[in-house]
């Protein structure tokens, strides 16, 4: 029996990755989905939202069916039971920005020791309630802090692999 030893960097299997990225470039139908939300009121502002994943042909891929709780904030008549849809684009950029810094880590072979991201976004209800005009319904602004601790920065350093590893030096002298 042959094994084989799949290097993992940050939990993801490099050579796994590095398989599905050439094989949707050679066929882009394996990375093409549909993904389907149905979201059903609750009564006063609560909303449950289901979420599922489909291929092209329409099957279902893996039953990865979720179930999402919304509701809204006690200032605006909710009552808190969830998060409501701006909060969870807040989530959904956190998560979709970790995702990417962690495939992309992987794949150059930095290993993270810790990630996090605080989203943190401005709205003024005014947009939303229709009571002025030139403000908008949603966020004013979203501003991202990253914080990484990771050999990223020592590893794809120029000037840390200039001092720890021999770099070839030419010295030429210039009399004039």
């Amino acid at each position: 029996m042959v094994t084989t030893d799949h290097p993992t960097v940050n939990g993801v299997d490099v050579a796994a990755l590095e398989g599905a990225v050439e094989a949707i470039g050679e066929n882009p139908a394996l990375g093409e989905f549909t993904f389907r939300a149905e979201t059903q009121w609750d009564g006063a502002l609560r909303s449950v939202t289901t979420i599922d994943q489909f291929d092209q042909a329409g099957e279902t891929v893996h039953s990865r069916a979720f179930t999402l709780q919304g509701d809204e904030p006690e200032q605006i008549l909710g009552e808190r039971t969830g998060p409501n849809a701006v909060e969870t684009v807040l989530a959904a950029l956190g998560s979709c920005l970790s995702v990417g810094y962690a495939a992309n880590a992987a794949h150059m072979g930095i290993e993270l020791d810790a990630l996090c991201f605080e989203m943190e976004g401005e709205v003024d209800l005014r947009g939303f309630l229709g009571i002025a005009e030139d403000v908008r319904p949603g966020y004013g602004s979203i501003t991202c802090t990253v914080y990484l601790d990771a050999d990223a920065g020592e590893a794809t350093s120029p000037v840390v692999d200039a001092l720890t590893d021999e770099v070839p030096l030419e010295t030429r002298l210039v009399v004039e």
